[in-house]
């Protein structure tokens, strides 16, 4: 790692172009990992409970389900069923060259397979131009693309699933330990992690207890521990401030540009990843200027 290190570090724009164009890539996987994730889950749910109920007597096991996981079956238009062939799966390119429509049956493609995409290459790409070819750099491209994922899948269906939110939450513990130079310590990651879990756990509880109602889900307990892991506790006023100044501005947006009913929900996962990248990079420019600004 040192010797690509010092050799990236000779050729810094070479190396944010490759983070970039890998980042490309990596979007089109996370795509993937977008749609098929959540029925993933639905379908492990339906199983453990049909395996309950035939435990129980009261149902019995259907047979065996057709395969479907983050490889198979293979990728295909769902309009139409057509196979998506490898020159059609170009990161952006395609979509652009299909003016987002199957080449098939001419179906629209959505727009979240190249904003994906691209957001996922220029989020590598900035990593590497701002921390460079360092391990942390790497960690923070990571942390970005897991940021990434969960975020459009909680927008889509609700949901901040464990296999994002609690690898980011012992990563973020780990770091400390495994890079010297990491800039949390591991008292302040732990302290983050503890005090970002309970700070949405006391609102979701008093909130509770108030309107009878629940206010958010516990995967956002557990994406603010891991901010707070990754960002130390001292960084959890600020993620808190600007998701709930995100969460403002974006729903206010909804409600009058799209009219966004108000009845229904909004989920606080993808505010608190926007947050969370905000702080990592402009965390300790806007404490300095809003301390600075203090009398």
């Amino acid at each position: 790692m040192s010797e690509l290190s010092t050799f990236f570090a000779l050729y810094p724009v070479l190396w944010v172009t490759i983070a970039t164009l890998f980042g490309l890539l990596v979007g089109s996987f996370l795509n993937v990992v977008i749609n098929r994730l959540p029925v993933m889950m639905e379908r492990a749910w339906k199983r453990e409970c049909r395996a309950l109920l035939a435990a129980e007597g009261t149902a019995a096991e259907t047979g065996k389900e057709e395969p479907f996981d983050l490889v198979h079956p293979r990728s295909h238009c769902p309009a139409c069923g057509a196979p998506v062939r490898a020159w059609q799966n170009i990161p952006v390119i395609s979509w652009l060259w299909l003016r987002g429509r199957c080449a098939a049956c001419g179906s629209p493609i959505s727009w979240q397979y190249p904003a994906v995409e691209l957001v996922a290459g220029l989020l590598a790409g900035l990593a590497a131009w701002q921390f460079g070819p360092t391990l942390w750099g790497l960690a923070v491209i990571v942390f970005s693309w897991m940021l990434l994922a969960a975020a459009v899948i909680d927008l889509k269906t609700q949901l901040l699933p464990d296999v994002f939110t609690l690898p980011l939450l012992w990563l973020g513990l780990l770091l400390p330990i495994f890079l010297p130079d990491h800039h949390v310590s591991l008292q302040d990651a732990v302290l983050g992690a503890t005090f970002g879990y309970l700070a949405l756990w006391s609102v979701y509880w008093l909130f509770r207890l108030l309107t009878g109602k629940e206010g958010m889900g516990f995967g956002d307990f557990k994406l603010l521990a891991a901010l707070g892991a990754w960002l130390g506790w001292q960084m959890l006023p600020l993620v808190i401030l600007l998701s709930a100044l995100a969460g403002s501005v974006i729903g206010i947006a909804m409600i009058l540009a799209l009219r966004h009913d108000r009845r229904v929900p909004i989920p606080f996962g993808p505010y608190l990843a926007i947050a969370g990248l905000i702080a990592l990079y402009l965390g300790e420019l806007i404490m300095t200027a809003y301390l600075g600004g203090m009398p």
